[in-house]
């Protein structure tokens, strides 16, 4: 797995605390903490949760990243039940572009993702629900797209929320851990979502490369997972 493909993950990472960090120590983040979490969903009980889960599900149904919401549900609620919440909110999100992809975006999407979604279907066809795991576990690829897609592929739609839900579980902790007030040190805290990340993006492309069998989710995921593969420019050498 590529550094930039980490590097990225913890630019995202670090972010987030920064964003937790003005949450807790400016107005502005104040003001944004009692808009919304703190006068919403913090305290409200299951009306807090299920406001959190709509508005989860929403947002990233439309392309906000999965890991902001898990950040902000282990800011809202306890690391477990942030995780929960930011991974069920997530997979809302995924039955909703499922869905509309599914439904009512056939003749538009398949003009624009039918490529993609024949590679996709390809990738999981022998075994929807594990493969639809691993491509959740990868560090990197678009959410939105891969829900798209998805829809309008021949994939069941019990393998794929199932496979999608496991695989979002992960990185959903790791962001919730992040975005948490768990009481421990800051800097150990980030260590050890820092340390889980690495751990769940480096089994996802292993896995990745393992059990393809030759077939590729995307030239872009397979581009960022290998450091190996020359470029379409670079000469291969015999040994």
């Amino acid at each position: 797995m590529k550094a930039r493909v980490i590097l990225k993950g913890l630019a995202l990472m670090l972010s987030l605390t920064l964003l937790g960090y003005l949450f807790n120590a400016s107005d502005l983040g104040s003001s944004v903490n009692e808009a919304w979490i703190d006068a919403r969903v913090r305290g409200h009980g299951v009306n807090g949760a299920l406001l959190f889960l709509l508005m989860g599900g929403l947002f990233t149904a439309i392309g906000l990243p999965r890991q902001i919401i898990a950040f902000l549900g282990g800011y809202a609620f306890s690391v477990g039940l942030g995780t929960l919440l930011g991974a069920l909110a997530a997979l809302l999100g995924c039955m909703l572009s499922f869905a509309y992809a599914r439904f009512f975006g056939q003749g538009l999407l398949r003009a624009r993702l039918g490529e993609r979604a024949g590679r996709f279907d390809r990738f999981i066809h022998d075994h929807p629900f594990p493969m639809t795991v691993l491509i959740r576990l990868l560090p990197v690829g678009s959410n939105l797209l891969t829900n798209l897609a998805a829809g309008i592929s021949s994939i069941r739609s019990v393998h794929f929320f199932s496979g999608t839900l496991l695989g979002y579980l992960p990185q959903a902790l790791v962001f919730a851990l992040v975005g948490s007030g768990v009481h421990i040190a800051p800097m150990l805290k980030i260590a050890l979502a820092i340390g889980l990340f690495v751990i769940s993006g480096a089994l996802g492309a292993y896995l990745y490369h393992r059990f393809r069998h030759g077939q590729s989710l995307d030239p872009q995921i397979d581009a960022a997972l290998d450091e190996t593969e020359p470029s379409p420019h670079e000469p291969t050498t015999k040994s």
